[in-house]
């Protein structure tokens, strides 16, 4: 598949992502016009591009300052992302430039993944395939979130969370759960941790 072909490809990998993860949700046109944290993810994906063509650094940069006024989402163009992430809400929602995101990621509302230090070099999280993180949580440093991991509302991880382990308060307290176990709503979801 071409550039620019893989590239609507990726958008509407997002949209879909947006329209299936949301309940609240009734058509891909509501999702494409009136979803914030979809605006944020394309402008991301626009800046990333960017980023990486000598001399358009500042440009990337500015689109992603632009995406951030207009949508509440402050992603740095040189994170990386992968696909059909979707930020719920998205206010207040902060990717720093070395965070690394999986696939099928949710982030919702004021969560952010950031640093812990100003030096150069690695210094934001790294999250694996189908990580979830809840509303107002701080996944902070170059820690590693395993695939299917689940952040608590308001959690404050400073520290590795295995795959499909749970990780809630402050600091975060990681309980994991047993690999054959099924997900149950009433017991597994972060937010009954608020």
């Amino acid at each position: 598949m071409s550039a620019p072909l893989h590239f609507w490809a990726t958008l509407r990998e997002d949209l879909e992502a947006a329209r299936h993860r949301d309940p609240a949700a009734r058509t891909l046109l509501e999702v494409a016009l009136g979803y914030p944290g979809v605006h944020a993810v394309w402008a991301y994906r626009l800046a990333h591009l960017m980023w990486h063509e000598p001399g358009l650094r500042l440009p990337a940069r500015l689109v992603s300052q632009t995406a951030r006024a207009l949508t509440g989402v402050e992603i740095h163009p040189g994170a990386r992302l992968g696909r059909r992430l979707f930020i719920d809400h998205g206010m207040g929602v902060v990717i720093g430039e070395t965070a690394e995101v999986g696939d099928d990621v949710v982030l919702f509302h004021g969560s952010t993944l950031g640093g812990k230090s100003m030096r150069r070099g690695k210094r934001h999280p790294t999250l694996g395939d189908g990580v979830v993180v809840g509303a107002g949580a701080k996944v902070l440093g170059p820690v590693w979130i395993g695939d299917g991991a689940q952040i608590g509302a308001n959690a404050v991880v400073i520290q590795d969370v295995p795959a499909g382990a749970i990780a809630v308060g402050v600091p975060a307290v990681v309980r994991r759960r047993a690999p054959e176990t099924p997900f149950d709503v009433e017991v597994d979801d972060p937010a009954i941790y608020i």
